[in-house]
């Protein structure tokens, strides 16, 4: 469900004299870590290890406390059944500011951001054509790995009452297994002592200052939290949802603890070798990571517990497996639609079925097949039900009337 977003405005970084100081810096880490030089910073390649480094110095010269945790790569870990990547080494880099309270310095506050990316693309590119040439994760997930920088730059000499701890992880392409090491070996104190964790995963392309904070329902104290830091507006910050999702804040969701991710949406270059330095907004970056170091400090000083709200692990539907055919579409990730009357989508990628369909961005989509289409759940559930080649009706809405239109669903890469 993710293809080419026709963008309406430029997203270029602006003449760097036009920057302010903290959207310079930004530019400096993600040109660095989006370079071809890193070889689009895929587990077990020299750029990732490069990468590593960069991050481990740039947190030391903030005057943080600043270590590697080592792993290695699970070898019967799903997504590298098929490779050679098992028994490889990896790093996650881990900062701490420790907590100046005596009675709260043993709760933590993380925040994190995955460093790694596709390398030269194969297995989990969305541009199969492109296999061997370099994928920068410009915006997945150079863009979260300069913030995180950035907020250990903001929060460096404060003394918080609670210990923040910064992670770039590793190993999240390949099913968030830096998060899952950190989580169940690493952590510097027992998973209990968990305060909140917040995630940057593709921050690079803020668009009419629109935010995304997905995660708000997992603490009751979320949406007032976020509304009073976000006052005056500094975003329109889309704050809704649980703490499941394909980023590495499901992993401590999983362990029944409030998580927020923070996310500018998806776009055409996710997972392409297309998704470069030059096409991010630094400005918007910069001004996602001091709302997130603004969050972190709230959180680290807050007196009180904030209460959990869990909610189930999504199932996929019975009978269904793999990826499904494919459509084409981008689906809009804000929501927008209440849950069961369908899913609003930004775009369609050029030559696919749903832009054969005559989809376009701003319809809503309530049926494929004979399938129902409530939410994105069901959405993914519908095509994995269908084979590439099945011919569907795809029913949608566009300004209130209803829309019918066959077209013939591809292969998913």
């Amino acid at each position: 469900m993710l293809a080419l977003l026709l963008l309406t405005t430029a997203l270029t970084v602006g003449p760097q004299d036009t920057l302010s100081p903290a959207a310079q810096r930004v530019l400096t880490d993600v040109r660095f870590l989006a370079a071809d030089s890193q070889e689009g910073r895929g587990v077990g390649t020299a750029g990732l290890e490069r990468a590593g480094a960069y991050i481990r110095d740039g947190f030391a010269r903030a005057g943080l406390r600043v270590s590697f945790q080592d792993f290695t790569i699970p070898p019967d870990a799903p997504a590298v059944l098929h490779t050679t990547l098992g028994g490889t080494p990896t790093r996650n880099v881990v900062a701490v500011i420790s907590g100046s309270s005596r009675a709260l310095r043993g709760q933590i506050v993380v925040v994190g951001a995955h460093y790694d990316h596709l390398g030269l693309g194969g297995f989990g590119a969305l541009d199969p054509d492109s296999t061997g040439r370099v994928h920068n994760g410009a915006d997945d997930n150079a863009s979260g790995t300069a913030a995180l920088l950035e907020i250990g730059r903001s929060l460096a000499k404060r003394h918080p009452a609670r210990t923040i701890v910064l992670v770039a992880f590793s190993g999240e392409e390949l099913g968030t297994l830096g998060s899952s090491y950190f989580v169940h070996h690493a952590m510097p104190q027992p998973i209990d002592s968990l305060y909140a964790m917040l995630n940057l995963d593709m921050v690079g392309r803020l668009r009419n200052a629109r935010l995304l904070a997905f995660g708000a329902g997992t603490a009751r104290e979320f949406p007032a939290l976020l509304d009073s830091l976000n006052s005056p507006p500094r975003f329109d910050l889309q704050a809704s949802g649980d703490g499941w999702g394909p980023s590495d804040h499901s992993v401590f969701f999983a362990t029944r603890h409030p998580v927020l991710h923070f996310f500018t949406d998806l776009h055409g270059d996710y997972h392409r070798s297309t998704d470069d330095w030059d096409k991010l907004n630094v400005a918007g970056i910069a001004q996602v990571a001091q709302f997130v170091a603004d969050l972190a400090w709230s959180l680290a000083n807050r007196p009180g517990a904030l209460t959990f709200v869990d909610s189930p692990r999504p199932q996929a539907a019975a009978g269904t497996s793999g990826y499904g055919a494919y459509l084409g579409t981008i689906p809009d990730m804000s929501g927008g639609v209440p849950d069961g009357e369908g899913v609003r989508i930004t775009g369609v990628r050029a030559g696919s079925p749903a832009e054969q369909a005559g989809l376009v961005a701003g319809d809503v989509i309530t049926a494929i097949g004979d399938k129902h289409i409530g939410n994105l759940y069901d959405m993914t559930d519908a095509l994995r039900s269908h084979l590439p080649g099945d011919t569907v009706v795809v029913v949608s809405r566009r300004d209130g009337v209803e829309r019918r239109a066959t077209t013939v669903l591809g292969k998913r890469s």
